[in-house]
């Protein structure tokens, strides 16, 4: 039986704890505990696909991210510093980021694909282009792109 990714967490959190790695046991506890609650989330409790549990680190590793940025704006580099650290534990269960050159020439494809032209048709070309890039690249940076092309 293969391993789901949610299992992958659960034993890498295991592992770091019996290795004494706090900020990595600590991480994946927390993000474990993002998992649960989406799963009970609603009227019916039910396991997430490996998908939705992507989408919980990913949203796990954003948050992250922004809070790494708002304690280095804030003065507070240690805060910063341990939460890009917690972000690049999140970042290994993660597909590999989308480059900005291999995320140009996705978007490219995909407004000659929808035809599309102009700011009115991003919505389009959103549609087309989100099942290509599935998890590897943040909707921000995606949506920056798709807007810089059709502007252009």
């Amino acid at each position: 039986m293969t391993t789901t990714l949610k299992q992958r967490l659960q034993d890498d959190l295991t592992a770091a704890i019996k290795g004494r790695d706090e900020l990595r046991s600590a991480t994946l506890r927390l993000t474990l505990s993002a998992i649960t609650k989406e799963e009970v989330a609603g009227d019916t409790a039910r396991k997430l696909s490996d998908d939705e549990v992507l989408k919980v680190i990913a949203r796990e590793a954003k948050k992250r991210r922004e809070a790494a940025e708002a304690f280095a704006q804030g003065g507070r580099p240690e805060s910063a510093e341990r939460e890009r650290a917690e972000g690049e534990v999140l970042a290994e269960y993660l597909p590999k980021q989308l480059s900005d050159e291999e995320l140009a020439e996705i978007v490219r494809a995909a407004v000659a694909e929808s035809g599309a032209a102009g700011p009115k048709a991003m919505g389009a070309v959103m549609k087309v282009v989100n099942p290509k890039i599935a998890g590897r690249a943040e909707g921000g940076r995606v949506a920056a792109e798709v807007k810089r092309q059709l502007a252009g």
